[in-house]
């Protein structure tokens, strides 16, 4: 036999000359995947420490895909977010992994075959305890020509879907009869349809998502800090070096350098290109899309919904025990860190949606309501509906690189183009992009523990149902989980006013996932905001009760976390009162921005 050296004995692993399996060191760097409050203020420490190879600034899905990216081809990366994970437009979309079926109307076929692609290796490899296969019902109105149309776009979309490999996991569109539709979603008025198409998309839950990216990011050897500023670039003549960041907690300034610095900041783009001082090679326009939550009883139907509106489609997507109904797409030139759902936008959804169902929608039956910025590039049309949905990436001056626009969907492709343009500034030969190939943490194992779940369920003594959801939270990490509800039998209860969350849960998401504060935990670990018709309120004392011995909170500081989320409460329901986006925008802004320490 020759030399074996780089196998282990037992043919598992690859092993480097110091004897350490690439898995052993995996599996080290899994364990240590915890963004709890030490890990943050290690984070930010480490990386004014030394130079990195990149610095990440926003933690949206791409900076935190870009961030991942990097990692994993061996490059020293961190990233930072002024506010927390997915805090701005990844918190707030439809929730939908799609390939964008209406650009294929379009005739984008490019655009949609990269989406199809990446919604495939989603729902297979990457995170299938995370996104998952969603049905829709296209009621068609005209006889005929309009089942031709429709049908071939819908035949096309699922053919492109199959001929790139991944569109195995789901069901084939079917044609349906009238009757037929009307069983499959008895909501429908018998005069909104003559017939239907019904076809497949996936869903995530989208601030999940962000946060077990970031997490993976850490587990492949990322530092990553939220609450952290850029105040500013660090610059050695026209070249970017680093930034400075402020520690929003703790109030400290860091200087981090870096070789490349990469703006991932969404629809702040053109505000984190100012502190440059140099003129962008693009603009960045926000788009608003607002968002109505449901219970699931309003809506008498086994399928989602799209319906054709004048200036876009909507959406009634299937959400646990809710239904999400969306969206609008308008120009917003207003706040951008919590842009505001009018009255106007909840009558036009209401409206348009109610044109269709048989048992209308009343401003009652709305649970929750949230409001998204698109991040689109300008200059291509004035309605915002035909604004660019493709991504860019620009090198604008020495040390900095831009990626801006883009859908939730094709993230990954944004994250390694923007990295391929920061390793073209980096003096050293780095590796491909190997992010397709990489599951996100809770992936690996996932479906094996689905098979075994109620053999879980009886050994932790939870319902099965709370196992379910568990491991669709959170995939093979669930383990994490009922790990705390072992130590501490009490957190295996519901949360107050919040059935479907465990009290483990709320302390997770402060030990394990960065949560900072009462809002974190209940507008994006969970989705308490708008799942219920007291968005929260009724839960905010118990969680904050749960989240203070992870973070140090005393009794005072546990009131101000509870009063200023109610606070924030009442700016939303006030501003969703007025009949216009400057009103509305106005009174969203009565609530102040950071909860006093």
């Amino acid at each position: 036999m020759g030399d074996t050296d780089g196998v282990s004995p037992d043919g598992c692993g690859l092993r480097d000359r110091g004897g350490t399996s690439r898995r052993d060191e995996r599996e080290a760097a899994v364990r240590t995947a915890t963004l709890g409050p030490a890990q943050r203020v290690e984070s930010l420490a480490s990386m004014a420490e030394r130079e990195l190879d990149v610095l990440v600034v926003g933690a949206g899905v791409v900076g935190a895909g870009t961030a991942l990216d990097a990692a994993t081809r061996g490059l020293s990366t961190g990233l930072v977010e002024a506010r927390d994970w997915a805090s701005g437009t990844s918190s707030r979309s439809s929730k939908l992994i799609h390939g964008g079926l209406r650009y294929l109307e379009m005739l984008d076929f490019a655009l949609v075959r990269e989406a199809l692609k990446e919604r495939g290796l989603l729902l297979e490899r990457l995170a299938p305890h995370l996104v998952k296969p969603v049905p829709f019902l296209y009621p068609l109105q005209r006889k005929g020509w309009e089942r031709l149309y429709a049908g071939s776009g819908v035949a096309m979309y699922d053919a492109m879907s199959m001929a790139r490999g991944h569109g195995r996991g789901l069901p084939m569109h079917r044609h349906l009869t009238r009757s037929h539709a009307l069983r499959v979603a008895p909501c429908l008025k018998k005069d909104a349809l003559v017939g239907a198409l019904q076809y497949y998309d996936a869903q995530m839950d989208d601030a999940r998502y962000v946060a077990t990216l970031v997490r993976t990011a850490v587990a492949y050897g990322a530092k990553a800090a939220n609450r952290a500023r850029v105040t500013g670039f660090l610059r050695e003549g026209e070249r970017v070096v680093g930034a400075k960041v402020q520690d929003v907690e703790a109030g400290g300034e860091y200087e981090i350098r870096a070789k490349q610095v990469v703006n991932a900041t969404g629809v702040w783009t053109d505000d984190t290109q100012a502190m440059v001082g140099e003129r962008g090679q693009f603009h960045v326009r926000a788009s608003k899309g607002i968002h109505l939550v449901v219970p699931r009883d309003r809506i008498h139907s086994t399928t989602g919904l799209i319906l054709r509106t004048e200036k876009s489609v909507l959406f009634v997507i299937p959400w646990g025990r809710h239904w999400i109904v969306g969206t609008t797409d308008t120009d917003w030139d207003l706040d951008k860190a919590h842009p505001a759902a009018s009255s106007a936008d909840i009558d036009y959804l209401l409206d348009h949606v109610n044109s269709v169902l048989a048992v209308p929608l009343t401003r009652d039956d709305v649970q929750g309501v949230y409001a998204g910025l698109r991040p689109l590039l300008a200059g291509e049309s004035d309605a915002t509906s035909k604004l660019s949905r493709e991504h860019t990436v620009a090198h604008p001056v020495p040390g900095l690189v831009v990626v801006a626009g883009g859908k939730y969907t094709t993230y990954r492709v944004m994250a390694k183009d923007a990295v391929d343009a920061a390793v073209h500034g980096l003096d050293m030969r780095v590796a491909e992009c190997v992010t397709e190939d990489v599951p996100l943490l809770g992936a690996e194992g996932y479906r094996a523990l689905w098979n075994a779940r109620a053999r879980i369920a009886a050994r932790t003594g939870l319902h099965v149902v709370r196992v379910e959801h568990l491991l669709n939270r959170y995939g093979t990490l669930a383990e994490e989980v009922l790990a705390l509800i072992a130590e501490n039998p009490s957190l295996g209860e519901p949360l107050v006013a919040a059935d479907d969350y465990l009290r483990a849960e709320i302390v997770y998401a402060a030990s394990h996932e960065g949560a900072r504060h009462l809002d974190d935990v209940l507008t994006r670990r969970t989705r308490i905001s708008i799942e219920t018709f007291d968005r929260g309120t009724r839960s905010a004392r118990d969680a904050a009760g749960l989240m203070a011995p992870v973070l140090g909170w005393d009794k005072d500081q546990i009131e101000r976390e509870v009063q200023h989320y109610e606070k924030r409460v009442e700016a939303e329901r006030e501003s969703q009162r007025q009949p216009d986006d400057l009103t509305a925008d106005a009174a969203r802004l009565g609530a102040p921005d950071i909860v006093p320490l």
